[in-house]
C-alpha cells in the first residue's frame, strides 16, 4: 500500500508503538476513546494536504513540529493521552512515520479484537458514500466484520488498492496505465 508496506502494525517499530499505546489506553480504561481518536487523527491527516506535507517534510525538526502539532491536536479536541503519544513520536524523530503508526495501531487493534483487516489505499481520501459502497461490497464477499484501514497515496492517480490478507485487488489508475504500457511494449 505505501512505500513502507501494509499492516504496518505487524512489524518493527510500528508494532512497538501500537502495543505501547494499546496497553496504556487499556490500563487507563480509555481504549475505545483512544481507538476513535487515533482513527480521527488518521482521517485528519488523510484529509489535509497541508498537514501531510508538514508531517512528511524531512527538514521539520522536533522543536518546530511539537508546538504546531500540539496546537492542532488541542484545537481538534484530542485527549491528553493521544497528545502525549504524538509528542513521543515527535521526540523520537518519527513524525514522518505518524501516518504509518496510525494505520499500524488500527491494524493492531483489529487483530486484538479478532477482526479482518482490509487495507485500502486511494489517491484521495474516501468519501462517506465510497466507504459505504466498499463496506457493502466487502459484506457481499463475506468480509462483513472487516475493519477498513485507509491510507492516501496520490501516486495511485485514481481508483484504489484493497488488500485483505494475501489478496490484493488493484483498480488504481496507476496499475491500469502500467498494464497498458506493458501491453504496448509487447505489441511493438
Amino acid at each position: 500500500m505505501g512505500k513502507k508496506g501494509s499492516h504496518a502494525g505487524e512489524f518493527g517499530f510500528a508494532a512497538r508503538y501500537a502495543a505501547a499505546l494499546y496497553a496504556l489506553a487499556f490500563e487507563e480504561k480509555k481504549l475505545d476513546q483512544v481507538v476513535d481518536e487515533i482513527a480521527a487523527l488518521g482521517r485528519l491527516i488523510a484529509e489535509s494536504a497541508d498537514l501531510r506535507r508538514f508531517i512528511g517534510t524531512p527538514l521539520t525538526d522536533a522543536a518546530t513540529a511539537a508546538p504546531v502539532i500540539k496546537s492542532i491536536l488541542v484545537e481538534q479536541g484530542f485527549s491528553e493521552l493521544v497528545q502525549n503519544f504524538v509528542a513521543v513520536v515527535i521526540r523520537n524523530r518519527r513524525l514522518r512515520d505518524l501516518p504509518l503508526l496510525v494505520t499500524g495501531f488500527a491494524a493492531y487493534v483489529a487483530r486484538k479484537r479478532g477482526e479482518i483487516v482490509a487495507d485500502v489505499a486511494s489517491a484521495h481520501a474516501l468519501t462517506d458514500v465510497q466507504r459505504t459502497q466498499l463496506r457493502a461490497r466487502l459484506t457481499e464477499s463475506g468480509y462483513s466484520n472487516a475493519r477498513l484501514i485507509e491510507t492516501v497515496d496520490p501516486a495511485l492517480l485514481g481508483g484504489m488498492v484493497l488488500k485483505i490478507g494475501p489478496r490484493i485487488y488493484d483498480t488504481s489508475l496507476r496499475s491500469r496505465l502500467q498494464r497498458l504500457n506493458h501491453s504496448l511494449k509487447g505489441a511493438a
